[in-house]
């Protein structure tokens, strides 16, 4: 399952011209907002497909039956690029576990790359919601080798992808790795150069969140 958030006009949208613009990237602060807002809009879209239970609440004035989540979901993030699209999730799913991993491009002289994870900090994942942000979803590698890795950890029930922008390329080969995924994303993009960036994406979402890093 795929869900484009921006197949229909919202508030989307706008974010997704913000963090794609030359001029307002510039504002780092701005940057990070707006892929934190995404990830709100993401988890709000997503609580709608988990499992609720009845519970009575007492108000001042009496009981009152509601619906509550019937588990909390474990957040995964990739550092360091995931972080504010992650902090939106939570910001929702505050109440939820945490998982982080470090996964990155490792460039090779004759330009072409290898995904290198060194890292992972994770909660007890068997049989839960693992719902993982990284806000761009281009060749798919890194995520599917992130789903793995957390595999190796417990087995998820449901796993759910959180992407700012995804490439058709990266979607296409995450389902076929992993067909039982639902990705959501606020936008996608058809071209993926050589290098294995999307176009017309909006660039290194790391070096626009955080600052430019030394390239390993």
């Amino acid at each position: 399952m795929v869900i484009n958030l921006s197949n229909e006009c919202s508030l989307v949208c706008d974010w997704i011209s913000e963090i794609r613009d030359v001029q307002i990237q510039t504002d780092r602060m701005r940057f990070r907002r707006n892929l934190e807002r995404i990830g709100e809009i993401a988890a709000y879209e997503i609580s709608r497909h988990l499992a609720y239970e009845e519970k009575e609440v007492q108000t001042p004035l009496g009981i009152a039956p509601t619906k509550v989540l019937k588990e909390q979901p474990v957040l995964a993030t990739i550092l360091r690029a995931g972080l504010p699209l992650h902090q939106g999730l939570l910001n929702y799913f505050d109440k939820a576990d945490n998982a982080f991993i470090s996964a990155y491009r490792k460039h090779n002289l004759d330009g072409s790359f290898e995904i290198s994870l060194d890292y992972i900090s994770c909660p007890e994942l068997e049989n839960r919601v693992v719902i993982i942000s990284d806000p761009m979803l281009a060749t798919g590698s890194s995520l599917v080798k992130t789903i793995q890795y957390l595999r190796e950890e417990g087995h998820p029930r449901e796993i759910h992808v959180v992407a700012a922008i995804a490439c058709t390329v990266g979607i296409e080969y995450v389902q076929r790795s992993e067909p039982n995924v639902k990705i959501w994303c606020a936008a996608i993009d058809e071209e993926l150069t050589a290098k294995g960036y999307i176009v017309p994406g909006l660039g290194d979402a790391g070096d626009l969140a955080f600052g430019t890093k030394v390239q390993m």
